[in-house]
Parts: structure tokens; sequence; C-alpha cells
């Protein structure tokens, strides 16, 4: 059992490394985007699909924790969020939270605005949603 949770612990450590450098290609990005507003709707493009990636990494690792650690993966159609509810409850005897209610109102914020970016896709829409450019420190919140 101890070395699943040391194989895991690992996995862990990987994407959250794979997080960080996506964090920073997105804020480049829209750092680019605000220098260069004739070439904006690129580095926004950028930017949004990068942004996709690190909910999507997020969610890889809680899939890990909900299958290794509690034994349950959601699997309803609102799967999604319910995985993000699961990893902010105290489960005694098995593991503290994984997220604070701030972390998961935030990373919610980041499902919602994966999910416009694989359905709409529309340069007004992505520019509405993005969130980089509000929670610029992404990284220090799930530490």
């Amino acid at each position: 059992m101890i070395e699943s949770y040391i194989v895991l612990a690992g996995r862990i450590r990987k994407e959250l490394e794979d997080l960080k450098r996506l964090v920073s290609r997105a804020n480049r990005a829209m750092d680019t985007a605000r220098r260069n507003p004739q070439d904006m709707d690129l580095y926004i493009d950028s930017a949004s699909l990068n942004l996709h990636d690190v909910y999507s990494g997020f969610e890889r690792i809680f899939r890990q924790i909900a299958a290794a650690v509690d034994g349950n993966v959601p699997s309803s159609p609102e799967w999604h969020r319910e995985l993000l509810e699961q990893m902010g409850l105290d489960l005694p005897k098995v593991r503290p939270p994984v997220l604070t209610s701030n972390a998961i109102q935030l990373l919610d914020e980041y499902l919602r605005f994966r999910h416009v970016v694989r359905n709409v896709y529309t340069q007004w829409s992505i520019t509405c949603y993005l969130t980089v450019a509000r929670h610029p420190n992404l990284s220090r919140e799930f530490r």
C-alpha cells in the first residue's frame, strides 16, 4: 500500500510541475497579447488552450487521488463538479481535504472556462471568461 502512495505522490509532483509550466505559458501569452494588440487573438487563443490544460491537469490529479486514496471516482453526468466537491471533503482516517472552499470556487471557474473553450470558443466568450488576468498567482492556491 505504501508503494502505491509513493507512486501517486510522484505522479502528482510531475503533474504539478507541468501545471506550473502551463500557467507560466498562459501568463506569458496574456502579457504578449497586451503588448501586441494587433495579434491579441493569437495570444488569447494560446492562453486559453493553456488554461484549458491547467484545469485538465488538476482534474487528472484529483481523479488519481479519488481512485487511489478515496476508493471512489464519481461517474455521474456531473462528475467533474462532484470530483471538485469530493476533494474538499475531510475523510476521517482516509485523508484531510485536498482543497479549501476558496480553491474549489476558483477551480470551478476554470472548469466553466474549460467548458467554454471546448464548446463555444469565440473571441468574445474567451475574453470574458479568461481568468488568468484575475488569478495570476494560480499556483499559490494549490500547495
